[in-house]
């Protein structure tokens, strides 16, 4: 009888693990947005006119600038919270890092026109969620 309920606790294990694996990692990585932070300005994104005629770098820095809570509220899905320690959207924009990249420069566009639609910063996570979580 010990016998036949060997693969019935296998089996219970392996979903007991799959649904520890699941639920520690929804509420954390890709997908994961911060709260902005209380006070956050724009006064660390680099200036727009640092790229010139560049017309995409020149919206995306100058939209990071003049609206920071809602990149500061935006979890950036090039992954570089992971990988370069940086807090939100918005620190993509304090360096040139974003200028390279076509995962912030796409996010900033999604913000940027839906933030000037009226959008709130909920509906902006979600829109970015729908078009980049995996």
């Amino acid at each position: 009888m010990a016998r036949s309920k060997y693969p019935w606790l296998v089996a219970g294990a392996a979903l007991v693990a799959i649904v520890a694996i699941v639920a520690g990692t929804r509420g954390a990585g890709a997908g994961h947005h911060p709260t902005p932070r209380a006070g956050i300005t724009g006064a660390k994104v680099l200036p727009a006119s640092m790229f010139g005629e560049d017309e995409r770098l020149v919206r995306a820095y100058t939209a990071a600038r003049t609206m920071p809570e809602v990149f500061d509220g935006l979890y950036c899905y090039c992954h570089c919270k992971e990988d370069m320690r940086h807090v939100s959207l918005l620190t993509c924009y304090e360096s040139e890092h974003a200028a390279s990249c076509d995962i912030c420069l796409a996010e900033a566009a999604i913000a940027a026109q839906m933030h000037g639609q009226g959008a709130t910063l909920e509906d902006i996570r979600r829109a970015i969620d729908a078009r980049f979580k995996t």
